[in-house]
């Protein structure tokens, strides 16, 4: 698009204050000449719904399990990965999370993801640490690993009871590709090893940064490098390295980035939003930081309920807004709105829960609606 390609040379100029400002990760755009593109609200929770397919669920099949993990699936709290599959792609079932076409390992900051296996790379040698240290501990944590489970399947116990050292400290491998999981939440997981991916690492980075931006955009390089764990400054170079890529936006929350191929679908008119979808703790339309929450729940009190310092509960999502959270335990979920909901929102609330692919429980899902305080 013409607009595109007028704003590519001033966006150069305004990501290279980038890094000179990573620990707030956004440029001054009243230094330089340029046009950032005005979005709303409506039309960045739109483009997210859409991007994220939760306006519509996509076909069943391998394909779509890959969309539906296009930024990769948080899996840290047991079987989420598994609901925000159910909330993007028909004919989820309780296996699903298990199809081959899927993997398990310790992702971005370090919490359990369920990715597609042929972006194995994305999430693991993409955030291989860049610091000399950081890069050691990874690769010796990798070989010490590898040296003990050979072609075996091992539980993470056992491997750090073999090396003497605290399972949890086995994770950092992970960045260098060689190790999956399987965890199911009943206990720590069962590991092995794979060969190294061959792609180019920093090839990957970039297009774990494009990912990230289609999902989550807006965003800003300090927002990347919380979410991927890399920090301010290796998020900062990624940014510069796509700066020709990338259209400057303005926010109600402030000034961000978005893929310059994907500004087409911020002008787009939305699409009808789905009557209701419910979204488990650390789903992607919800993993978020600082103002980017503020975007997509206004109220103080509302945002507090949802992101809580300890575990989070799910979120309930109904016409496109974010209405209330969720918690479940068993067949029983407690589903706290608020607002006032008509009875066809609860409706769909209530056919959402009871269509839960969860596997173990017997009978569908029954919600108990409780008061906003």
């Amino acid at each position: 698009m013409a607009v595109v390609g007028a704003r590519c040379q001033c966006v150069v100029s305004v990501v290279r204050l980038l890094a000179a400002r990573e620990r707030r990760g956004v440029a001054d755009f009243a230094s330089v000449n340029s046009t950032p593109l005005d979005l709303t609200r409506a039309r960045i929770l739109a483009f997210r719904r859409r991007a994220g397919a939760l306006d519509r669920r996509l076909p069943p099949g391998p394909d779509s399990l890959r969309q539906a993990a296009w930024a990769g699936l948080q899996d840290s709290m047991p079987r989420a990965a598994l609901l925000s599959i159910h909330a993007r792609v028909e004919g989820t079932g309780p296996s699903t999370w298990e199809d081959p076409s899927l993997v398990q390992l310790w992702g971005p900051r370090h919490h359990v993801y369920a990715v597609a296996a042929r972006d194995l790379a994305l999430f693991s040698i993409a955030i291989h640490p860049d610091d000399e240290k950081g890069r050691l501990r990874a690769e010796e944590r990798a070989a010490r690993v590898m040296a003990v489970i050979g072609e075996a399947r091992m539980g993470l116990n056992e491997v750090g009871e073999a090396l003497g050292v605290h399972p949890n400290s086995l994770l950092y491998a992970a960045t260098t590709g060689t190790v999956l999981i399987r965890w199911d939440g009943a206990r720590r997981p069962t590991i092995w090893a794979v060969p190294p991916p061959s792609d180019d690492p920093r090839e990957a980075r970039l297009e774990l940064v494009r990912r990230y931006l289609h999902v989550s955009g807006p965003a800003t390089a300090a927002t990347f490098g919380w979410w991927s764990g890399l920090g301010p400054r290796a998020a900062a170079d990624a940014f510069s390295a796509l700066a020709g890529a990338l259209t400057p936006v303005r926010t109600p929350v402030g000034e961000a980035w978005i893929l310059a191929a994907d500004e087409p679908a911020f002008g787009a008119e939305p699409e009808p939003a789905a009557p209701a979808r419910l979204l488990p703790s650390g789903d992607v339309f919800l993993l978020f930081q600082g103002p980017d929450r503020e975007l997509l729940v206004p109220d103080a009190a509302r945002r507090r309920a949802l992101w809580t310092p300890r575990v989070w509960p799910g979120g309930v999502l109904v016409d496109g807004e974010v209405v209330g959270t969720w918690r479940r335990a068993g067949a029983a979920m407690a589903v706290q709105p608020w607002v006032r909901l008509s009875p066809a929102a609860r409706e769909a609330v209530e056919r959402e829960a009871a269509g839960l692919p969860l596997p173990g429980v017997e009978g569908p899902v029954r919600v108990r609606w409780e008061d906003w305080p």
